[in-house]
């Protein structure tokens, strides 16, 4: 890449495919200065179903940001989302050998490499071990043990799993379309990094995303990632509902969703009629705007319940872990006409429209800013602390080669996560 500070995102969803360009402003702030983005091809509900049509609307869309800010895109941080992942709450804890020294870095490492080697079901591979809180010799709720005495050192995690072969054929799509890929994120926690303040996720909050093919759902409470769900679900079901209820063909389904849907039928009197030209030479049909927001308001209705089954499964009924917070919803979905109010009718939750604009620099476009781009920006965002940790990691290596540290002590401190990126690469190398 041109510059050393040009961070890149690139989200693959089931509508269209968005490469994002930022670098940092002299106030550390980011500001995008390229986005291209493409119909997104050969994927269904966030997973690939035809690599040559992903790869081309990969080409297509990096090609529109290259063009758009006259760089050159060589590294991605890409997301991943889809049916296949699920993910699962564990316990662990680890003895030391010598309580008499403090907990550092390497116990942390040691104990997340122990949940690593979890057995999963055949076919998935662990995406994210996210650490909860920790608990050194029977005393709990301890959010940084680094430092302190102890001689069992335990923890609760929130694990994230997905299929092995869908996240393949993802990074096979990215290195086919002729670029690196510099790290995987789950897309849920992207778009809660664009949308999301760091009060909300102190006082809990539930993050619905809703995209083409999948709505996810990501759960925070003070300051911690909790629950984790992608529901199959999300806005080209609507419009499936509305071209069978209405018989028309898909485009003219889409158009009158976008532009005459509302979630809540209510609002719309029975004598509002829509025309929509009839097929080569047949009769106008006429759709009445109660009926559309009917159909559209039936599946809307089914996905919220989903996504509400799952607040509740996280524990949201309890006292302890109330989400204070409410919803956040974003996503292209979530510009639907009366979802707010239907989704604080149906949870009883205070809801509000979650923008990525709060964390960007103020002299950005008002495209960007949209709810549909909100895992994009977070990618970005993301790109950005991935190379400060790689930045980081390098100058303490550096260091630490120089005091006769071994070379093998210094890969041994990569992260699970960096880790499972460079097995992928590996894997692709010797695919080729």
């Amino acid at each position: 890449m041109v510059g050393k500070n040009l961070f890149v995102g690139l989200d693959i969803g089931t509508t269209k495919i968005v490469a994002m360009i930022g670098s940092l402003n002299e106030y550390n702030k980011l500001k995008i200065i390229g986005i291209g983005k493409s119909k997104s091809l050969g994927v269904h509900r966030g997973v690939v179903n035809n690599i040559t049509q992903t790869i081309q609307s990969i080409q297509a869309a990096i090609s529109e940001a290259e063009a758009d800010s006259s760089e050159k895109i060589e590294k991605v941080i890409v997301g991943i989302a889809g049916q296949h992942i699920r993910s699962l709450q564990h316990s662990d804890y680890i003895t030391r050998t010598n309580s008499d020294q403090v907990i550092d870095k390497d116990d942390l490492e040691s104990l997340i490499n122990q949940v690593y080697k979890l057995v999963m079901l055949p076919g998935e591979e662990i995406i994210h071990v996210l650490p909860q809180e920790y608990k050194v010799d029977g005393q709990g709720e301890i959010k940084e043990p680094i430092g302190m005495f102890g001689g069992r050192l335990e923890a609760n995690f929130h694990v994230v799993v997905g299929q092995v072969s869908s996240i393949k054929n993802i990074a096979r799509c990215i290195k086919s379309a002729g670029i690196d890929f510099e790290g995987i994120t789950l897309e849920p926690i992207a778009s809660a990094d664009a949308v999301l303040s760091n009060e909300e996720k102190e006082a809990g909050v539930a993050l619905i995303d809703i995209g083409g093919g999948t709505t996810d759902l990501a759960i925070f409470k003070d300051g911690i990632i909790r629950h984790t769900s992608v529901i199959p679900f999300g806005g080209n079901i609507i419009t499936e509902d509305i071209k069978e209820g209405c018989s028309i063909i898909e485009k003219q389904a889409e158009l009158l969703k976008v532009k005459f849907g509302s979630a809540w039928p209510g609002e719309n009197k029975e004598n509002e009629i829509v025309s929509i030209p009839g097929l080569r030479g047949r009769e106008p049909k006429e759709i009445t705007l109660k009926n559309l927001s009917k159909i559209i308001h039936a599946r809307v209705v089914e996905i919220i319940e989903q996504v509400y089954i799952e607040i509740k499964n996280y524990g949201h009924e309890e006292q302890k872990k109330k989400l204070i917070g409410g919803i956040v919803l974003t996503g292209g979905g979530s510009q639907l006409k009366h979802l707010k109010q239907l989704v604080e009718y149906i949870t009883g939750m205070d809801t509000r429209l979650g923008y990525p604009s709060e964390h960007l620099a103020g002299n950005n476009s008002i495209e960007i800013s949209s709810p549909m781009y909100a895992t994009a920006v977070g990618l970005v965002m993301n790109s950005t602390k991935v190379k400060k940790i790689n930045k980081n990691e390098e100058s303490e290596n550096n260091i630490e080669l120089n005091n006769n540290e071994s070379e093998s002590e210094t890969i041994e401190r990569t992260t699970i996560f960096e880790r499972f990126t460079q097995s992928l690469k590996t894997f692709l190398d010797n695919a080729e």
